[in-house]
């Protein structure tokens, strides 16, 4: 569907919150209270205007059907037991039926799964893919299909509830014990919830009495492994293996793209090693993308366990936010870069997804407007995916108290809700700016400039990377704490990247040794160049002998070509124009 070639631009969003154009949503609210965005929302006029932002891929969150306060019994679907629900809506890492869709996000619930295999159509026609969540390490405390195919029985079916381990059972038992959290389980409803004997608590909580901090909403998955003895026992394949196999292509069967993988270091590595070559076989395109957090995993996983992408969360990611909110300094990118060297371009950058706060929020950046340095790094340092999360681009600020979620700084995953930055877009279906700020509006085309950057840019989408950062350590015109250069090269296309984290003007200067000449290809002498970000022409004097010289203001990069294009003669280089003044920060 996409160019081979092409880096994938991922677009994270909940199709419930994304959608919901209420602007009155109240705190804790119901589904008839706030209402819920539809599959059948995402319109043709929409998908193109999420598309102009550089994206070619939407990443669905909270598609499958999970646990939820929301009573759809009219429609044959299994009520839940609300004291094990988190929030109205419930999170969607809940799973109670692997093979169903969230009724919420249908406008006619008997035909949920017609509507959301109409919205993958839809997708695919404007030429991007769709990937969702597969959430393999755990369930909703009561699974339950209402629709499986025909031969497939429910997780915990044939359970011997009476073994604690079996390499068969489903989920893992707290033998003779009954399940008694720290909270009330006859709080809300009408029915207590009682579980016995008890199922070890999605988190690795073997025990019968997990607290609220606990991920109490689910329950753990068993794919052989002993945690008595740290024994595996994976042949014969366990049953838990099978089950997963069916449902992986299940979805590639309707038309699914690939998965983002929950907590993937949380499920044996030989599952995804035996699982992940075999939906392949179905269909070589599809895309495994890995939540991980230990970087000693992610070659294993890369190789051994087959994926396509890893989270780059614990190296790259937590590297910005402590050079944005600790003082880091901005030289450690480097070590970055050197911890994944060799897989780097198989590493999913990003600055904001659903379990992290937002960048414009009091806890991390506290100013959307100073992304610019983050972002240009995030998505310029690889030809690896970049991912953004819905809002992000508007600079959204998770300033909202939704209920379950609370004031956290992120955008709730367990209520009901809205956001205004997206629904002020949205605008009724036009995507338009007409309700956004002046300060959203420019921030929306600095996104839509540096993600359709690197697929533009051959140096962006398949080039090589020079860090520029040896050769400034000591110099008196560089500062190493606060600033990053870098270069960027595919043949002709030759790009030199200098990002400024201060949050004062910055004159830089820039040595630029030999060897970096010699790999890239970098024109030598006096050119006249543009930058791509905001437009505004240098004149450069690129030479070994003398360092490089360029001004940014606070909380800023640029992007200035400097290798000859293929077509141009002479000194002066022309880039794509972002026209506008760039915003005081």
């Amino acid at each position: 569907m996409n160019d081979l070639k092409e880096r994938l631009i991922i677009y994270q969003l909940f199709p419930r919150i994304f959608a919901n154009q209420n602007p009155n949503c109240v705190p804790w609210g119901t589904l008839r209270q706030n209402g819920s965005g539809k599959f059948n929302d995402f319109t043709p006029h929409i998908l193109r205007s999420i598309k102009e932002l550089g994206v070619n891929c939407l990443w669905l969150t909270g598609v499958i059907e999970h646990a939820t306060k929301t009573d759809f019994s009219q429609y044959g679907i299994t009520p839940d037991n609300p004291n094990v629900v988190k929030g109205e809506a419930g999170s969607p890492y809940a799973i109670k039926d692997y093979y169903d869709v969230d009724p919420a996000l249908a406008e006619s619930v008997p035909d949920r799964m017609k509507e959301f295999e109409s919205l993958v159509k839809r997708i695919h026609s404007e030429n991007m893919k769709v990937i969702i969540d597969f959430v393999p390490n755990h369930t909703a405390r009561i699974y339950h299909s209402d629709v499986a195919p025909a031969g497939v029985e429910d997780f915990g079916k044939n359970d011997d509830m009476r073994m604690n381990f079996a390499r068969d059972n489903n989920y893992y038992y707290i033998s003779n014990q009954q399940f008694y959290p720290s909270f009330d389980l006859g709080a809300e409803g009408n029915v207590p919830y009682v579980e016995f004997p008890a199922k070890a608590t999605g988190n690795d909580c073997f025990t019968a009495f997990c607290s609220k901090n606990d991920w109490y909403e689910t329950v753990k998955l068993n794919y052989g492994h002993d945690y008595n003895d740290n024994s595996d026992h994976f042949d014969p394949v366990p049953d838990t293996w099978r089950k997963m196999l069916h449902i992986l292509k299940f979805w590639v069967s309707r038309g699914v793209d690939g998965f983002r993988c929950d907590m993937v270091f949380m499920v044996p590595l030989p599952f995804w090693h035996w699982a992940i070559p075999q939906v392949k076989s179905v269909n070589p395109d599809v895309l495994f993308i890995g939540e991980i957090y230990d970087v000693g995993l992610y070659r294993p996983f890369l190789d051994y366990g087959c994926f396509d992408y890893l989270y780059d969360k614990v190296n790259l990611y937590d590297t910005l936010v402590g050079i944005e909110t600790h003082g880091r300094s901005a030289a450690q990118l480097t070590g970055c870069w050197q911890t994944v060297d060799g897989i780097g371009d198989r590493m999913l950058n990003f600055l904001e997804n659903h379990d992290e706060v937002r960048f414009g929020s009091k806890a991390y950046a506290g100013d959307s407007l100073r992304v610019i340095p983050s972002l240009v790094t995030a998505s310029m340092i690889s030809k690896g995916p970049v991912m953004i999360y819905y809002g992000q681009e508007l600079g959204e600020q998770a300033r909202d108290n939704e209920g379950f979620a609370g004031d956290n700084d992120r955008t709730t995953i367990f209520d009901y809700w809205s956001i205004s930055t997206v629904r002020r877009w949205i605008n009724g279906g036009k995507c338009d700016d007409e309700l956004l700020s002046p300060h959203e509006r420019w921030l929306r085309e600095v996104y839509k400039k540096v993600l359709t950057l690197c697929n533009e840019r051959a140096a962006l989408r398949e080039g090589g990377f020079f860090d520029l950062m040896y050769a400034n350590l000591q110099h008196p015109g560089f500062d190493p704490h606060r600033h990053f250069a870098f270069l960027r090269y595919k043949g002709d296309d030759v790009l030199l990247i200098v990002v400024n984290f201060s949050r004062e003007e910055s004159h830089v200067s820039i040595n630029i040794p030999a060897t970096a000449f010699d790999m890239s290809g970098m024109m030598r002498g006096e050119i006249i160049t543009e930058d791509l970000l905001w437009g505004k022409p240098h004149k450069l004097n690129l030479s070994v002998d003398r360092p490089v010289s360029v001004y940014l203001s606070a909380a800023d990069a640029i992007v200035l070509p400097v290798g000859k294009l293929r077509g141009q003669s002479g000194g002066k280089l022309t880039g794509s124009q972002l026209r506008g003044k760039k915003k005081s920060v």
